[in-house]
């Protein structure tokens, strides 16, 4: 887990030099930093990173815009760091591909302890994989390849960002059973208590667009008001 890449990208030099610091500290040895987006790209393309941290603002291009590109490239886990704390500026994030954010000013310890975990998630994933040579969830429109990390829509594969995928295998694995957003918390984002209501709402949305005949009126993944969240096979509710 210590030996991922890790790439941090923001048009400050104290704040990369501050983050770099601490997630040296916290054991992490491979750390490449970019100033602007277009050498963020060029280390995305260059070879594999196992998680970036993306300032929204940027001097060559906005960090939404920039994520998206990103996307073309690789799933692999984006975390926001912003000073927008407008939720039409933080869902926005969300829209173009983010997993997660923090707001500026943070703690750099924060964003150390959401790499571990997401990287101890991943890490998990990579060891039990092996085992498994199929696992597939099948619904009347879609199948769920957890091994493939495919997601099935009417035939056709679906691109599906690395967090929605990783919602939904977690949904599949507890098909019919309520799912608070505390639970969702901690089994998909690693974090005990939640965050923020939007990080859940956003990433529903999202997924409800993957799957859902008609995203307004879910017939899959329902709300269950006062208590979390369940995905349902038709005609199981």
């Amino acid at each position: 887990m210590l030996d991922a890449h890790i790439l941090i990208v923001d048009d400050e030099t104290a704040i990369l030099q501050m983050v770099e610091m601490i997630m040296k500290k916290e054991g992490f040895k491979n750390i490449s930093q970019a100033k602007d987006g277009q050498k963020a790209l060029d280390i995305v393309r260059s070879g594999e990173v196992d998680f970036i941290v993306l300032d929204v603002m940027l001097p060559d291009i906005n960090g939404f815009d920039l994520c998206k590109k990103i996307r073309e490239y690789t799933n692999v886990h984006i975390l926001f760091l912003t000073a927008k704390t407008n939720d039409v500026d933080i869902l926005t994030g969300f829209e173009n591909g983010g997993d997660d954010y923090v707001t500026k000013p943070f703690n750099p310890l924060e964003i150390a302890a959401r790499v571990k975990a997401h990287l101890k998630r991943k890490s998990y994933k990579q060891e039990v994989s092996p085992v498994l040579t199929t696992k597939q969830y099948r619904f009347e429109d879609f199948t769920v390849d957890e091994i493939g990390g495919e997601l099935i829509v009417h035939g056709e594969v679906v691109s599906c960002p690395a967090q929605v995928f990783m919602l939904l295998i977690y949904f599949c694995k507890h098909v019919n059973q309520v799912l608070s957003k505390e639970q969702l918390f901690n089994a998909v984002w690693g974090y005990e208590h939640i965050v923020d209501d939007n990080t859940i709402m956003v990433h529903i949305r999202r997924l409800r667009e993957k799957i859902e005949p008609d995203p307004g009126n879910p017939v899959y993944l329902q709300t269950v008001r006062g208590m979390g969240y369940k995905l349902v096979r038709r005609g199981q509710a």
